[in-house]
């Protein structure tokens, strides 16, 4: 019995580690998979909906993996999908400082 239980252990952890995980994040930081119409959408998205509750920060403030945080828990505040998401994520990196 214990055998078969630590066998069934075993294999769920081996199964739950092999699995691919899910995305909730933009991009790899400093990598933009958006064209330049979907960065400016993400510009207009980040003026309208980010600066809609407060000031805008200087995107040149934060470095892509900073930002990562930052959108990952702003996003879901201003409702934004995951294009958006990466269209906004994509924009703010790409302003150099």
């Amino acid at each position: 019995m214990k055998k078969l239980i630590a066998a069934a252990s075993f294999t769920g952890i081996l199964l739950v580690s092999c699995t691919p995980k899910a995305s909730t994040s933009a991009a790899a930081p400093g990598t933009s998979t958006s064209t330049a119409e979907q960065m400016a959408q993400g510009k207009t998205i980040f003026e309208n909906s980010c600066g809609r509750c407060h000031k805008l920060p200087d995107p040149a403030s934060h470095n892509p993996v900073q930002w990562v945080g930052i959108m990952n828990s702003m996003a879901p505040k201003a409702k934004l999908t995951d294009e958006q998401h990466q269209w906004v994520y994509d924009y703010i990196v790409s302003v150099k400082k």
